[in-house]
């Protein structure tokens, strides 16, 4: 699964240019009526000149305008109305009930976007270092900690040899320690989370494998990965910190666990009996 070209553009919203930025947020405001729209229209109505909307679909790894309109035509055709993608920003004014209905869109929409950005052959090879790995390490900052530590719950009912540290300079020690043999996952929104990239830099120093969980294509820390796995999360002005982001962090963690459990059933299964005979008194 490739996703539409709409989802594409968000999820690079942090590689743009500040004059390509404002063609990025036109875009995503406007899709219908940029199908009609030309070139140097384009660069009217964001204020801009006609190179920098070209700039942008070179961005996008497009040959030209013409094929950007191409792009979004079958994105709008095979997606249906975008409108309801910008129903989630939470404002001053809402009523309750509305504020409500938002979170819910919020965290719907996050959901059925990272689906969307789902690629099988990417995570049939991060399913393969799982498997072949010695150890995998499982790292976040803040929020994504939270993430990061509830993958390490999950995979340990089925796989021995996975941790996962919460203290950042014991992140960094424990990167230092890896080797070629080993996986590090690491998770963040941004990819711009300074301790995080330290970690990421730290393990490719080993030879470590990195699998990033991250919104963007592009970012600092994905220039580390060997494999990125985009969430499809996107937080309006007041929703800084909700869950739509490690909602789809932890959809993510779900098919890398359901998948690694099917392709290796004979043993998940049987450290699943093992993990869960252990614990079973202590939920009396």
């Amino acid at each position: 699964m490739q996703g539409d070209f709409l989802t594409k553009i968000r999820s690079a919203s942090n590689q743009f240019t500040k004059a390509e930025k404002k063609v990025a947020d036109f875009i995503l405001q406007n899709p219908k009526k940029v199908l009609f729209m030309s070139i140097t229209d384009v660069a009217e109505a964001c204020e801009v000149g006609d190179t920098s909307v070209f700039r942008f679909c070179k961005t996008m790894e497009l040959k030209g305008y013409q094929e950007f309109k191409m792009m979004l035509s079958l994105s709008l055709s095979e997606g249906g109305d975008e409108k309801d993608q910008f129903a989630g920003d939470i404002t001053l004014s809402d009523s309750f009930a509305e504020a409500a209905q938002k979170v819910l869109n919020t965290n719907i929409n996050a959901l059925n976007e990272t689906y969307s950005l789902l690629d099988e052959e990417t995570v049939g090879k991060v399913i393969d270092c799982f498997h072949e790995a010695k150890r995998i390490y499982f790292f976040g900052v803040g929020t994504s900690m939270l993430t990061a530590m509830k993958a390490m719950n999950k995979f340990l009912r089925i796989e021995p040899k996975v941790y996962c540290i919460q203290d950042s300079h014991m992140q960094a020690m424990a990167a230092s320690m890896m080797d070629e043999d080993d996986v590090a996952v690491i998770i963040s929104y941004s990819g711009a989370t300074k301790d995080t990239i330290h970690v990421a830099k730290t393990a490719e120093e080993t030879g470590a494998k990195i699998v990033c969980i991250s919104r963007f294509v592009k970012s600092p820390l994905t220039a580390f990965a060997d494999y990125t796995l985009l969430c499809g999360a996107n937080e309006g002005p007041l929703q800084g910190g909700s869950t739509s982001a490690e909602i789809s962090q932890l959809f993510l963690i779900d098919v890398l666990y359901s998948e690694y459990y099917r392709r290796y059933f004979d043993k998940c299964s049987k450290n699943n009996e093992k993990t869960s005979e252990a614990v079973i008194e202590k939920m009396c």
